[in-house]
């Protein structure tokens, strides 16, 4: 049986609500004098209404849908105006709007968006958010108050010791307090919803928050587009790529579980001793001291960056190289979950699409323990001309978590799944370049996933426990130590030591020796590592070049030495090269492989790397 349509009731109420929400007769042609931003309200409300008319025609005739019309509609309006002032209430903080210069957006396919916002007539790359006065100052207060909290709680163990001798932690004082905490956290919560109302006031903030909602609802290629435009707290950041995803371990050996990937785990403090009950009940408050002291103390001096207080007082810098990497570089940020449910903040620069070789290389950045990717060491493969990606410690800025060793190995594994599977990178065209601390991450990469092309580690070092001892008194020696292997393991060396890539690295003294001592062992016997330590310690080029030529090193020999080496055994390490030569030969040998895989580059530990002094490792 057929029917016409266009007369049934359900297509008059649908032609209703098809201009803006326009409740009259669709026989009206007169023009609607409603502002841009109520129509994008009742566009908002639209599909609330459909239901709400629908269920009126169900229970009567066609035209009971048309009598509740307009009150249902000024209903749902008004449910959608409370909605969208409770997601400005819980909604992040928006820090900046980026521009693009001299060009108009195309119109958003966002639902509710105010065209002032969409299409900018400005010249300038991007401007800082711009909150109304009720917002700022509701802002001002509540942060404020973080920073108060944050210094209660680093100070908390002294304040109740403190009152505790004051005798302040009876009940009788305890409870008064209590009151006024509880009228505190209601005035703070007073402040958030002005601010909420500020914000709903704002339709800069507005046409942001309907952005963010919709991307959360489908992650579409445009929404991410028109997202990608701000930068806000990262915490409402929606995951662009997970650590499960299947694309990302098809060609993975067994993949990490959500324990965490694997590493290498300290041999124990004492062989031959029996593991018995009472033993681990004689070890047991020595393990709850390491764990506090690292849980604690060690942590937060180990990583700095970590701390709140520190991340606070740089955000003006934080936001302003964001936006370096964003308007300049065309950067790409991304959020990343890990398999111990991290969220890891990065930022790509692809330069694939330049007329520069270097660019179809990715430089993985690893920066120190103070560093952040928005203004750490990524400038230097950027200026080198590289596609590079920058990704924050776990704790540190945009990135959750702590910096214990798995939490760090965690994060650079799906950093790296991320480049191969999402990114597209093959591991051969993969670059990992660490600063300081970076190291370990970097290490432990190019240990697991060995097909990656070369590691360069700036600054960094072989083993955590003699730098610790160095800043500790004696006194602590095995207190430090055992918390160091237990919790905060960065073992470099040891992982390097598993490397079968090419290295370059520069200030890493005894991290070069203990590679050298593995790679090269007979090499590196008592003339090889005698004469490599002098070389080391000279006090400038000119005192190296002379050791250098004092030898009489010929470069021309000892490669052919390795090659010859490299072609009748093959290229596994460790090799035996060295074992039938001469005092001298070995000191040349030495000397000579030094040289190739250390960059000696003179300044400070916090001094950027320039750009001349980033160079690939040697290949033999």
């Amino acid at each position: 049986m057929s029917h016409d349509s266009s007369n049934s009731p359900r297509s008059k109420r649908l032609q209703l609500i098809s201009d803006y929400g326009c409740t009259r007769s669709s026989k009206c042609r007169k023009p609607c004098s409603r502002s841009a931003e109520t129509v994008s309200t009742r566009r908002e409300a639209e599909p609330v209404r459909a239901d709400v008319k629908g269920t009126q025609h169900l229970s009567g005739p066609g035209r009971a849908g048309l009598t509740g019309g307009p009150a249902a509609g000024r209903a749902a309006a008004r449910a959608g105006a409370m909605a969208k002032l409770l997601s400005c209430v819980l909604g992040p903080r928006l820090y900046k709007i980026y521009r693009e210069r001299d060009s108009e957006r195309a119109p958003s396919s966002v639902p509710g968006t105010p065209t002032s916002v969409t299409n900018p007539h400005s010249s300038s790359w991007d401007t800082y958010y711009q909150p109304r006065a009720l917002e700022k100052h509701a802002d001002s207060i509540l942060a404020l108050a973080s920073v108060f909290w944050s210094i209660s709680y680093y100070s908390s163990p002294f304040a109740f010791f403190y009152l505790y001798r004051k005798g302040y932690l009876s009940l009788s004082k305890v409870v008064p307090f209590s009151h006024y905490a509880g009228t505190l956290l209601l005035l703070l919560a007073g402040v958030a919803c002005l601010r909420g109302i500020g914000r709903w006031t704002n339709p800069q903030y507005r046409q942001f928050i309907t952005i963010l909602e919709a991307t959360h609802r489908n992650h579409s290629a445009e929404n991410k587009r028109q997202l990608a435009n701000y930068n806000f707290d990262f915490r409402s950041w929606p995951v662009d790529f997970h650590w499960e995803e299947p694309s990302s371990r098809k060609e993975s050996r067994g993949g990490p579980s959500r324990r965490g990937v694997a590493l290498l785990r300290p041999e124990p403090l004492h062989r031959g001793t029996a593991d018995t009950f009472l033993n681990r009940v004689k070890k047991l408050p020595c393990q709850i001291t390491s764990y506090l002291v690292a849980h604690t103390l060690g942590r937060r001096m180990l990583y700095p960056g970590s701390v709140y207080l520190l991340q606070k007082a740089l955000m003006p810098v934080l936001l302003q190289g964001q936006a370096r990497l964003v308007e300049e570089c065309h950067g790409r940020r991304a959020k990343l979950l890990a398999c111990d449910g991290n969220e890891i903040d990065t930022m790509f620069v692809d330069r694939r699409g330049t007329a520069e070789p270097q660019g179809q290389k990715l430089v993985i950045c690893c920066e120190g323990n103070a560093g952040f990717y928005e203004v750490g060491c990524v400038s230097t493969p950027l200026e080198a001309g590289y596609s590079v990606l920058g990704w924050n410690h776990p704790g540190f800025a945009g990135s959750t978590g702590v910096p214990f060793p798995q939490n760090e190995a965690n994060a650079m594994d799906v950093v790296v799944q991320f480049a191969i599977h999402r990114l597209g990178f093959q591991p051969e065209d993969i670059i990992l370049y660490a600063w300081s601390i970076g190291g370990f991450t970097a290490t432990w990469a190019a240990m697991s996933y060995p097909d990656i092309s070369a590691v360069i580690l700036d600054a960094s070092f072989d083993d955590l426990v003699p730098l610790a001892l160095k800043v500790m008194p004696d006194s602590w020696r095995g207190l430090v130590t055992r918390t160091v292997r237990q919790h905060l393991n960065l073992n470099n060396a040891e992982q390097l030591c598993r490397v079968p890539e090419d290295i370059m690295s520069n200030r890493g003294n005894d991290l070069l020796l203990k590679f050298l001592q593995h790679r090269y062992p007979r090499v590196m016997a008592e003339e090889g590592l005698r004469v490599v330590r002098q070389w080391l310690e000279a006090s400038s080029q000119l005192e190296e070049a002379s050791i250098y030529s004092r030898w009489e090193v010929e470069e021309d020999w000892c490669l052919s030495v390795l090659r010859s080496y490299q072609a009748e055994h093959g290229p596994e390490f460790p090799w035996s090269v060295g074992e039938d030569m001469s005092a001298d030969g070995r000191r040349q040998l030495a000397l000579f492989l030094a040289q190739k895989h250390l960059n000696n580059f003179e300044a400070t530990h916090c001094t950027p790397l320039p750009t001349q002094n980033f160079q690939m490792p040697w290949h033999l």
